[in-house]
């Protein structure tokens, strides 16, 4: 049997799309879930969790290549030393690490902006103990995945009166292109930091929810509300939009006229 290539969030949005790609390469694949599950055929699941390390070892123990897709709102950086620590002196060849781009242009968040920007902080701290990790290492940026950005407008759209952040934009990715890449990285050589991902088209927040509401039908008002913090002006300034790497394929408006597809809705006709 070759030797498996861990993934950690291995049954996340992103994780379950890079176990897909290399299955389809071939590669034995070990998936680390804090849940159990039965593990199938060329699928091995592990119970672990970063967060207090237990079956950390057990996990990295035999594996060549770990692809870290597990992350969170806050505590991404215990969460890599945790499994740095655990990888350290078994023979792992290459980690591959994702993260968020703007994690190095958007200030810590601090009182009231900690809740909504506090990630990037996270992930940068996760960046900085991967890279002196002492493990030969490969870190992509992505910007924020489709996936994200609907579970943002599905919220937001149970209100009546929406507070739309003024001035901020995203430039949302399909986590399946992304997957794919991340797939790549993991069977080439350790890279350290690679380009930026992101997708191919930048939109204003409040387009975003237009969007959403008109794919399903919703009739909601928006309400501009500026955002105070240092943070928040790294947003309106673009810090977390990445222009120059929009190698991404898929656009909103795809991803949400197939999401609406699949719910048995029929898309709302734009007149265009």
């Amino acid at each position: 049997m070759s030797t498996p290539i861990l993934v950690t969030g291995g049954t996340g949005t992103l994780g379950r799309l890079v176990v897909a790609r290399l299955q389809d390469v071939g590669c034995a694949v070990r998936v680390l879930s804090r849940r159990s599950h039965a593990s199938v055929e060329d699928i091995e699941f592990v119970t672990g969790d970063l967060a207090t390390g237990e079956g950390i070892e057990a996990a990295v123990k035999g594996a060549g290549i770990i692809v870290h897709c597990a992350g969170s709102s806050k505590g991404d950086e215990d969460k890599a030393v945790s499994l740095i620590r655990a990888a350290s002196g078994s023979g792992i060849g290459h980690l591959v690490n994702i993260s968020v781009v703007g994690a190095d242009r958007i200030p810590l968040a601090s009182g009231i902006d900690r809740a909504m920007f506090g990630y990037f902080g996270s992930k940068l701290a996760a960046e900085r103990a991967v890279a002196s990790s002492g493990l030969p290492w490969t870190t992509l940026r992505a910007t924020q995945f489709h996936d994200l950005i609907l579970m943002v407008a599905r919220q937001m759209a149970r209100l009546p009166v929406i507070p739309v952040p003024s001035g901020i934009r995203f430039q949302p990715v399909d986590a399946g292109e992304v997957a794919a890449r991340l797939a790549e990285l993991a069977l080439g050589e350790p890279a350290g930091l690679v380009p930026d991902m992101a997708g191919p088209r930048v939109y204003g927040m409040a387009d975003l929810l237009r969007g959403y509401l008109q794919a399903h039908r919703k009739r909601r008002l928006l309400m501009p509300v500026r955002l105070p913090g240092r943070a928040a002006r790294a947003m309106r300034a673009g810090a977390n939009l990445s222009p120059d790497r929009a190698v991404g394929h898929r656009t909103w408006e795809q991803f949400l006229a197939e999401k609406t597809s699949a719910s048995g809705d029929r898309p709302a006709l734009t007149g265009r």
